[in-house]
């Protein structure tokens, strides 16, 4: 089998396995195989051919690209990761103890349900949709504290976006200050001219869930982790900060999948990790390879599983 017949494969897949809409394999910081479907119409839009310049929603890789952009802001003195998170409402509470890192860890010790389905008990939903609509940090910072800060892994999209409360603050200029920081000192440098990041009402960026970029950007986001933050010769993060995104936290027993922060880690290849978001997408970086593995699309949590064997096949190809 080939790169090209995996991704034949992939694409010719029963619709009730999922939907492949853009794919991309690099070895070595070139395109080796690359291909694109066809988005059906659906209430809000007509169907659509993907195509290289289709942008498309990360969902969760967005906490990977917010990692990022934390690590450019503690090279550049903004924030510091072992200190308590600047959250205002948090002083003079048991919440005062959560650092940064507890939170890029998912280990704020804060209630929160992910949930994607259930919108009876979803914490993610209730932010994104419902009564935290217009202040996604706002309202995860407000749930009660359940364990210690630091002691327990609970994945919390909530917890990504009180880092970008905490972030954007810093950065100054409300969200044109954020949109700003993100632009110059990462997306550009990166080569990602398509990126564009959502903002909510209040005016943060919403890192937990979306970022908008074509399939070759995020495959160049990629590139800029297994390079150690280095894109066409320019350091972009910090040396190390692939390392730091890998350091294993806890493992999902579910997915079988590490976590590190806000990245997932592969435990079958040596120093392999990813960008996951929520129907299946995936941005794979497998250094040992020089792989980068891009796949976008719709696939569903039971389906997950199916479509990472595909994914599999793909790696087991670059050597």
């Amino acid at each position: 089998m080939t790169f090209d017949d995996e991704l034949e494969d992939l694409f010719a897949r029963p619709g009730v396995e999922g939907l492949s809409l853009a794919v991309i394999v690099m070895i070595g910081g070139n395109v080796v195989a690359e291909r694109y479907g066809v988005q059906p119409a659906d209430l809000f839009q007509p169907e659509r051919r993907i195509d290289a310049d289709t942008a498309l929603t990360s969902w969760s890789m967005a906490k990977s690209i917010t990692h990022a952009a934390i690590g450019i802001a503690v090279e550049e003195g903004l924030i510091e990761l072992d200190a308590p998170a600047a959250v205002p409402g948090w002083k003079g509470t048991d919440k005062e103890a959560i650092t940064l890192l507890d939170l890029l860890e998912m280990r704020s010790g804060l209630h929160f349900v992910e949930d994607y389905v259930d919108d009876a008990t979803s914490n993610c939903l209730e932010m994104l949709f419902g009564s935290g609509a217009d202040d996604h940090a706002g309202y995860a910072a407000a749930l009660p504290l359940e364990h210690p800060p630091g002691t327990v892994w609970n994945y919390a999209s909530g917890s990504t976006n009180i880092i970008c409360r905490v972030l954007g603050e810093a950065v100054g200029g409300g969200e044109q200050g954020m949109r700003k920081f993100l632009t110059t000192r990462l997306f550009s440098p990166a080569g990602m001219a398509s990126a564009d990041p959502v903002f909510d009402p209040a005016g943060t960026f919403v890192g937990s869930s979306y970022v908008y970029a074509t399939a070759r950007d995020f495959a160049r986001f990629g590139e800029l982790y297994r390079n150690d933050g280095v894109s066409e010769g320019r350091r972009v993060l910090p040396e190390g900060w692939t390392d730091h995104a890998r350091h294993r936290i806890a493992l999902d027993p579910e997915s079988g999948f590490g976590y590190g922060r806000h990245w997932w880690t592969w435990p079958q290849y040596p120093r392999a990790f990813g960008a996951h978001g929520y129907e299946g997408q995936f941005c794979v970086v497998v250094p040992d390879r020089e792989l980068v593995l891009v796949h976008l699309g719709k696939t569903t949590a039971e389906l997950r599983p199916r479509l990472v064997e595909r994914l599999h096949r793909v790696i087991t190809l670059a050597g």
